[in-house]
């Protein structure tokens, strides 16, 4: 009988392994991908603290209260910028040439990117949240129920667009124009979004652009949760929004991923 390959499973489940066990083989990977949300925290938490304190007091108490579900955020997000330019360089140093004349499904090799990156977003996350405790006294009023939710929201955030950004690298297979793209969708979102400061603090213009910002939305829902302020609809959009990015960008990096190499 004809072999035709392991379960679909199977099939994710080994191609994630494998881009886990490429992370953890290279500590230089492992540590500044560690290190850069870390230093955000460092910075944003001890440059803005005392200038914001009179603005954020009735949202958390302190600024790093406020201030840590925004961190958690765009550090899903950093990270699903990544994503892309991982799958870029698999297509380039032939990786997945050679995946392409094995018997797996081929929309297995994103998914399992997809599910590592997650992997490596949480495990940022986690060390984020113990230090921002163990160091910053991290304490918000939801507790550790209105913590995991802004986690698990940060990560649904995070892992959907990492599809986007699956599609964008299945598309444009250019490294210097991923992280080009990843620049400049970055920091507009962060800096102007209520990530950092109350949009009231904001230019009158400038706060007009953080009230449509996506950004604000997944920030201000999290914070919420984290907080345990009202959260309204904001977290059941922040959530469907995320799912429809996702759903859209599964389509088109299926579609781009499968153009010959």
């Amino acid at each position: 009988h004809r072999w035709r390959g392991a379960s679909y499973p199977t099939q994710i489940r080994v191609l994630t392994g494998r881009s886990l066990r490429a992370v953890v083989k290279d500590p230089r990977v492992v540590i500044f991908s560690l290190l850069q949300p870390l230093i955000m925290l460092v910075l944003f938490s001890q440059v803005f603290g005392k200038a914001m304190m009179g603005d954020v007091a009735s949202q958390g108490g302190s600024y790093i209260n406020y201030l840590m579900p925004a961190i958690l955020v765009t550090t899903g997000i950093g990270a699903a910028m990544q994503s892309g330019v991982g799958l870029v360089s698999d297509m380039k140093n032939g990786v997945i040439a050679r995946f392409r004349a094995l018997p797996i499904g081929m929309s297995s090799v994103l998914i399992a990117r997809s599910l590592s990156d997650l992997v490596r977003t949480a495990v940022q996350l986690i060390v984020l949240l113990t230090v921002a405790s163990l160091v910053f006294g991290f304490a918000p009023a939801g507790g550790l129920a209105g913590t995991l939710g802004a986690f698990g929201l940060a990560l649904f955030v995070s892992w959907s667009l990492s599809w986007i950004f699956l599609a964008l690298g299945a598309w444009l297979r250019k490294e210097e124009v991923m992280q080009s793209i990843g620049f400049l969708a970055m920091f507009p979102l962060m800096f102007a979004s209520s990530a950092f400061v109350p949009i009231q603090a904001l230019p009158d213009w400038l706060s007009i652009v953080a009230r449509i910002n996506p950004l604000t939305y997944a920030v201000d829902a999290s914070r919420n949760l984290s907080l345990a302020l009202p959260t309204g609809t904001g977290v059941i959009s922040a959530l469907a929004t995320s799912a429809l990015l996702c759903a859209i960008g599964i389509a088109i990096a299926g579609r781009g991923f499968r153009r010959p190499l």
